[in-house]
């Protein structure tokens, strides 16, 4: 029996949380809700049973077993140290520990090996690092991924409740709080998150450097362009890639059917493809479109798609706790 703690329950991603713990694998003796002071007192709902939510200090001395974090970067670090620190083990969304040399981050069907019960913070990648990696993971392991050039269309959900909620006032008509530069609705922003010194933004920075580190290997090269899109539901990536070794299509293609919570759609012929309609609120990882590019050798042009609050944030937090409780933790 666990006990299990959501720390910004209150957020898109924390409410997605509670439906993937509902359906998890974990045998769940408490669900104890957690967010700021203005939220304390709230009312949650787990399994038809009601929870009030509480603040940080009485979190912590509940003595949950796992705690989740996703209450932004600034939460994380001031807290999860204090929740590590009283021995519950801290399963973060945010980007602040990421690359943090002594902290795990983790795909569990790609890099779960690398967990032993002794990290007490282990980071959640970012959203569209991990539907990456999850298709990939195959293919680099059979050709080595040389390089990858790699362009994104994110979801408002990535953003928040305020995004989704200025792209629906916009399709209203309504005036309201603008949470981008520009209108999203009718629009393509090419800007997530902030930019950078090297003129890349800190999404596309991630996709970089996550990458690297899950494989564990600095040596592919990768370049990304985030885009954000008048959608809700899922990340849609289109991906090039060059591998060392030659490949051969049908094979890649049984490699990608064979992974873990991939599913491939590819049938042009028959418009067939995966798309964000496809994914929204679906645990699985859409891979299609797959073909040689022909413009340079060894090289493959595929995309992938996958609902970014379930996959991309709460599904790989909870799967991060099932192998923690399955292998890991005693």
């Amino acid at each position: 029996m666990t006990k299990i703690a959501i720390v910004g329950v209150t957020g898109l991603v924390g409410q997605t949380m509670i439906k993937v713990l509902e359906r998890s694998k974990i045998n769940i003796s408490e669900i104890v809700p957690v967010a700021s002071e203005r939220s304390v007192g709230r009312k949650i709902f787990f399994k038809g049973e009601e929870f009030s939510v509480i603040g940080m200090k009485q979190a912590v001395s509940l003595r949950p077993k796992i705690a989740l974090f996703s209450a932004g970067g600034t939460v994380s670090k001031e807290w999860a140290p204090k929740f590590a620190q009283a021995g519950i083990t801290v399963i973060d969304n945010s980007s602040a520990w990421r690359m943090e040399s002594n902290v795990p981050l983790v795909v569990p069907s790609v890099n779960g090996d690398i967990l032993n019960g002794d990290q007490k913070i282990i980071s959640n990648p970012n959203c569209s690092t991990i539907q990456l990696v999850m298709a990939i993971a195959p293919l680099h392991k059979a050709y080595g991924i040389k390089r990858m050039v790699i362009s994104t269309y994110q979801s408002v959900t990535g953003t928040g409740v305020k995004a989704v909620k200025q792209m629906e006032n916009e399709r209203n008509g309504i005036e309201g709080e603008m949470v981008y530069h520009y209108k999203i609705d009718g629009n393509v922003i090419p800007h997530c998150d902030s930019f950078t010194d090297n003129g890349y933004t800190k999404e596309e920075m991630k996709l970089v450097n996550e990458t690297r580190k899950i494989f564990n290997d600095a040596s592919i090269a990768i370049t990304a362009t985030a885009v954000r899109v008048p959608t809700t539901g899922g990340h849609s990536e289109s991906v090039n890639i060059t591998f060392n070794k030659e490949f051969d299509i049908d094979e890649v293609v049984r490699l990608l059917q064979n992974a873990p919570e991939v599913v491939v759609l590819d049938n042009p012929q028959k418009n067939e493809y995966p798309m964000p309609l496809i994914s929204a609120g679906t645990d699985k990882v859409y891979v299609g479109r797959i073909r040689r590019d022909d413009s340079y050798p060894r090289s493959l042009n595929m995309w992938i798609v996958a609902d970014n609050l379930r996959i991309g944030a709460a599904t790989n937090a909870v799967w991060i706790a099932e192998h923690l409780v399955k292998n890991v933790l005693k």
